[in-house]
This record gives structure tokens, sequence and C-alpha cells, in this order.
């Protein structure tokens, strides 16, 4: 009997809600890294505690994106994780345009903070940010002004 409860206790510690179903991930620096994709653009985002300071390819977020829209989409997943100042991130982004690369850098964020802090995947679930945006440009096709578009009809 003795034996049983702990094995009691380990099976109701495994089912209890408030217990975090996956673990951190860290390398060796400390940092949670998570790629993130966003139409034609690629972020690596790597987060580690910190003052919160964001630095994307090598240059501070005002810099990069000068349009204050696009820096409060990257800064979306820390609002509503109320973790505003708490994270630097250091971020590197290829392709696609500025919109596009800001939607990458925000996923990537959200990625590397449910892996960084288990509890908060579910938050940041709810609010749709670990779902990959697969929207993409559709492709020009033959015989078409654009990719829909026909051309300009001419009776004579």
């Amino acid at each position: 009997m003795a034996g049983d409860a702990p094995d009691a206790d380990a099976a109701a510690i495994a089912q209890s809600p408030s217990a975090p179903l996956r673990e951190q991930e860290l390398d060796a620096q400390g940092r949670a890294y998570a790629t993130g994709r966003r139409k034609d653009a690629t972020a690596r985002v790597w987060i580690k505690p910190g003052k919160g300071k964001i630095t994307i390819n090598g240059r501070d977020q005002e810099q990069y994106f000068a349009r204050p829209t696009l820096r409060l989409i990257i800064n979306q997943p820390f609002g509503i994780t109320s973790r505003e100042g708490q994270y630097d991130v250091i971020a590197t982004v290829r392709g696609g345009g500025l919109s596009g690369q800001a939607g990458a850098v925000k996923h990537g964020i959200s990625q590397a903070l449910s892996k960084f802090e288990p509890e908060l995947r579910s938050t940041v679930k709810a609010a749709g940010f670990l779902t990959r945006d697969s929207r993409v440009v559709e492709r020009k096709k033959y015989g078409r002004a654009k990719a829909r578009r026909s051309f300009q009809f001419s009776k004579r």
C-alpha cells in the first residue's frame, strides 16, 4: 500500500490543469529560438530575459520598422501576455516587404515566448499568434492581365 501512494500522487500531478504540458526549450546561452513566417518573409527570432530591447537585422526596431503600426504588430505578443520590457529580442529577417517581415517577427516572437514560458502558450494561442498566416500572393496566369483580371474586351 505504501508503494501505491507515490504513483497515485504522480498521476494526480500529471493530470492537474496547472502543470505545463510542455517543457522550456532553451539553448546554451539561455535563449529561446523560433522561426516565424508571413507571406514571403522568414524571421529567425531569439528571446532572452532583458530590458525590452528589440534588434532586427542588427538595427534597432525604430530604425528598421519606421512605421509605428509595424512596431505595434511586433509588440502584440508581449502586450497580450503582459510581458512588455521583460525580454530582449534579436531577429534576422529575409524576404518579402516590411509588412510581411513585421508579421514574421511577430509570429517568431510568439513561438519563442511559448517555448521560453510554456504556461503562456494558451494565452498566445487563443489570440491566434501561433498560427502561421498562410495567405500569399496569387501567381499571375498566362492569358490574363494579373492573377484573375482579364484583358479588356474589344468588340472591334
